[in-house]
C-alpha cells in the first residue's frame, strides 16, 4: 500500500504531469546495460570517517526520505569509498572526502527534478501552464543534463536509487571545502569534469588539479566518474558498467546493483 501511495505522490508532484514519458525522450546510453541484482544490503555510512553536511542538503529543501537515511550505500560500495578515504589520507593527511549525497530514493529524485524545474521557471519568468509541449520538453532536457529521470522502471533506475552512486568533494585538514570551480548540482557547463582543462588562468588550473585529484582518489578505489559531473562517482551500477565496457571491449560487464527495494 505504501508503494502505491508513493507512486501516486510522484505523479501528483510532477511540474508537467501531462507531458510524455521522460524516459522515452531522455534514454541514456548507460541505461541499456542489463542489471543482475546481487541483493547486497544498503548500509549506513560511518559518518565519523568522512565530512558531511547536516542536515542533508536535500532534506533542507524539504525532500522527504520517509525516515530513511540519505547517508547510506551498498555494502561493497561503502567498502570501496572507505578505501578511497584511506588512500586520500595517506597522501594528504587530515583531508577527507565530503559526502554531499549518496542513497536517493526515486521519490526524492522526482522532488529534486521538480525543484530544479521550478527554479528555472522562476528565473526565466515562465509559468508551467503557459508553456507549449516543445518548450516543456526543452526545459526537461535541460534539467536531465544533471538529474537522472525519476524512473519507476526496474530496468532504468536513477543511479542514486541503487545505493551505488555518491556525490562528493574534498575538504582540507582544517575542514574547509576545496573550491572546485563549480557547485555540486550546478546546471552549467562548469559541471563538466574537464571544463578547466585548457585554461591558462592560474586559479582555473588549480580547479582542474583539484578535480583531477578527486578523480584519482576515487579511481584508485575502482569508482567511475560521471562523464558530465565532476562530483558524481559510482561503482557497480549501470553507468559504471557502461563506462568500463567502453574502455574494455573484450570484457563486457553487467550492472550488479539495481534500484533498492524493500528497505
Amino acid at each position: 500500500m505504501s508503494e502505491i501511495r508513493d507512486r501516486k505522490h510522484r505523479r501528483l508532484g510532477k511540474i508537467f504531469p501531462d507531458s510524455p514519458s521522460a524516459s522515452s525522450h531522455c534514454m541514456k546510453p548507460y541505461q541499456r546495460i542489463p542489471i543482475q541484482e546481487c541483493d547486497e544490503p544498503l548500509v549506513a555510512i560511518p559518518l565519523e570517517k568522512f565530512a558531511i553536511e547536516s542536515p542533508h542538503p536535500y532534506e533542507k529543501l524539504g525532500a522527504n526520505y520517509g525516515g530513511r537515511s540519505p547517508y547510506s550505500l551498498r555494502q561493497g560500495v561503502l567498502e570501496a569509498l572507505i578505501n578511497a578515504q584511506t588512500y586520500l589520507h595517506q597522501h594528504y593527511p587530515g583531508w577527507k572526502i565530503k559526502i554531499f549525497d549518496a542513497y536517493r530514493p526515486v521519490e526524492v529524485q522526482q522532488f529534486m527534478v521538480d525543484y530544479t524545474l521550478t527554479g528555472l521557471l522562476r528565473e526565466r519568468g515562465l509559468k508551467a501552464e503557459s508553456l507549449s509541449s516543445k518548450q516543456r520538453q526543452k526545459l526537461l532536457e535541460e534539467v536531465y543534463q544533471i538529474w537522472a529521470v525519476p524512473s519507476d522502471n526496474p530496468a532504468t533506475p536513477p543511479p542514486h536509487s541503487t545505493g551505488a552512486a555518491v556525490d562528493i568533494t574534498l575538504v582540507d585538514g582544517t575542514g574547509n571545502p576545496l573550491d572546485m570551480g563549480g557547485e555540486i548540482d550546478e546546471l552549467s557547463p562548469r559541471s563538466h569534469p574537464d571544463y578547466y582543462a585548457n585554461s591558462t588562468s592560474e586559479k582555473e588550473r588549480l580547479y582542474c588539479t583539484r578535480r583531477q585529484l578527486l578523480y584519482e582518489v576515487m579511481r584508485e578505489a575502482r569508482f567511475c566518474r560521471h562523464p558530465g559531473e565532476w562530483w558524481h562517482f559510482s561503482l557497480g551500477d549501470q553507468m559504471w558498467a557502461w563506462q568500463h565496457n567502453r574502455e574494455k571491449l573484450d570484457n563486457f560487464l553487467t550492472a550488479r546493483y539495481g534500484r533498492v527495494l524493500n528497505l
